[in-house]
């Protein structure tokens, strides 16, 4: 490891929860280097586009709606009767095209199955997570968007704590929709109540609500 680089990975480790930092002229190859320094452990979210590293510390706020919109997914996977594999902030990335991002959660969907039994995934053979989820508490991530458009990744769900929202790619961007292409039963609005119910009923009460509606939903269209 370079001295610079060992730099870059002090500042990182050093990095105050809720912050964010942002490195130019970075090499693919000092990027590879801090991924393996921080190893699989909790970490910040770190994005690298073409030279450019960003890296993000999450807040203790920011991993509670993480897990709660976890939490959505799971219940739309259980009551879908669905196989869907959660790779949480797995990085993604393909070095040709000079892009790599850790999502706040990501999953597999349509394509869990040929996933599943995978223990390291390459994006230069393996298709892209069906969905990722970006949590928008104190920073912005929509410069990692074009991250994602590269790397092929169909469908962003962000939440910032009081707005929702739904993206899905065309072409090389990524624009606002009302309905989940992952999950077509449910719609921005759907979701948006789902998250607004748990900060007025409590976390608890907002699941077994959404879980029972989903499950009615279900039947409805069987």
């Amino acid at each position: 490891m370079t001295v610079q680089t060992a730099e870059y990975l002090d500042a990182i480790v050093r990095l105050p929860s809720g912050s964010k930092l942002t490195f130019y002229e970075i090499s693919w190859l000092q990027y590879e280097e801090l991924l393996s320094q921080l190893g699989d452990v909790a970490s910040p979210r770190i994005s690298y586009d073409n030279g450019r590293l960003d890296v993000m510390s999450p807040s203790s706020k920011h991993e509670k709606l993480k897990n709660l919109l976890h939490d959505l997914v799971m219940i739309l996977s259980d009551e879908l009767d669905l196989d869907v594999l959660s790779l949480g902030s797995v990085t993604l990335k393909v070095e040709p095209k000079g892009k790599g991002v850790e999502a706040d959660d990501c999953f597999y969907v349509e394509r869990a199955g040929g996933i599943g039994e995978k223990d390291q995934l390459d994006l230069r053979s393996d298709p892209p997570p069906d969905l990722v989820l970006e949590i928008d508490v104190t920073h912005e991530s929509s410069s990692k968007f074009r991250i994602y458009a590269a790397l092929g990744v169909p469908e962003i769900w962000r939440y910032d704590g009081s707005e929702f929202s739904l993206w899905q790619l065309s072409g090389q961007t990524y624009i606002p929709v009302s309905c989940s292409l992952a999950f077509p039963i449910v719609t921005v609005d759907d979701l948006a109540g789902f998250l607004s119910r748990s900060q007025t009923h409590g976390r608890k009460e907002a699941r077994q609500h959404f879980r029972a509606w989903v499950s009615s939903v279900r039947q409805d269209n069987v």
